[in-house]
């Protein structure tokens, strides 16, 4: 017991456990979304699309929430903007906007004169320094999460299966996806402290994608892929403590060593089931083909 609970007796670890906590419930909103939607490339290059303004705002001492922010947005806008082009492709233009952003954010921090530091802290964030107004930044965030999850559910769930019929529906499927990018975003910049610009992906993708397997309802997909992404936070920051590795990268590793086990075990469940059922019969076979 002394080897489970002694690392979250320390202060600055009972906060890294509450913030990944909060993390994992904002990314469970927003990624249950992205990956019903097949959105996974788009939270990627999200991810690495923060790393301009994150790297201006730590230049000039601003606010590095408001510049993670300020370049999502341009992120979002660009992605937007190309995707209504005929010419071009959107994985085309995502792809473009993420090189063109994750380059400019490494020509800014370069020239910073602690070049390294800086650069591992925006990609690999650091969940043993979080402060208590990070906690109460994270919890404020989580409300709005849930309320526009709340308030476009009928809209996200038409436009994941069928962006037409959300049309005819009147549903307006554009305004439903720039709420849906507004929510990946909102996720993405209250997430990168914790656990990085390049990590906070594997939270938003891989704890809905293990939960996914067990069920088809998506409030029931959200509350699993919590429960994954508050037990790769206890897992990575117990491992992380114990073994002295990275606590972001263990957490997101563990999130996605999570994924691995649930599609394996899921896989095995499916078979036993399909064993489990029992062989018609001759007869039985015969008066399905005649009633068919």
């Amino acid at each position: 017991m002394e080897w489970l609970t002694g690392p979250f007796e320390v202060a600055f670890v009972q906060r890294a456990l509450w913030s990944g906590i909060l993390v994992s419930l904002i990314c469970a909103t927003a990624g249950t979304w992205v990956v019903l939607r097949g959105m996974t490339f788009l939270g990627d290059a999200m991810a690495h699309g923060m790393l301009p303004g994150v790297a201006v705002a730590s230049l000039y001492g601003g606010n590095l929430l408001v510049g993670a922010a300020v370049s999502a947005g341009v992120m979002a806008c660009g992605v937007t903007a190309l995707g209504r082009s005929p010419r071009l492709s959107q994985d085309t233009g995502i792809g473009l906007l993420f090189v063109g952003m994750l380059s400019l954010g490494v020509i800014i921090v370069s020239r910073s004169q602690s070049f390294a530091v800086d650069l591992t802290g925006f990609l690999f964030g650091d969940v043993l320094a979080v402060r208590d107004q990070d906690l109460v930044n994270l919890a404020v965030a989580l409300c709005v999460a849930v309320l526009v999850s709340a308030l476009g559910y009928r809209s996200f769930l038409a436009l994941v299966f069928d962006e037409r019929k959300a049309h005819t529906l009147g549903l307006r499927p554009r305004l439903a996806h720039a709420a849906l990018l507004g929510l990946v975003t909102l996720a993405i910049v209250t997430s990168f402290h914790v656990v990085g610009t390049l990590l906070v992906f594997g939270l938003l993708i891989a704890p809905p994608a293990a939960a996914l397997p067990w069920s088809r309802r998506i409030p029931t997909v959200m509350g699993g892929a919590a429960l994954f992404g508050v037990a790769a936070t206890f897992a990575g920051l117990l491992v992380s403590w114990h073994l002295g590795t990275a606590a972001g990268a263990t957490i997101a590793a563990v999130a996605v060593l999570l994924f691995f086990l649930s599609v394996f075990v899921s896989r095995v469940r499916n078979r036993r089931v399909e064993y489990a059922q029992p062989t018609p019969t001759d007869e039985e076979r015969r008066e399905h083909e005649y009633s068919s």
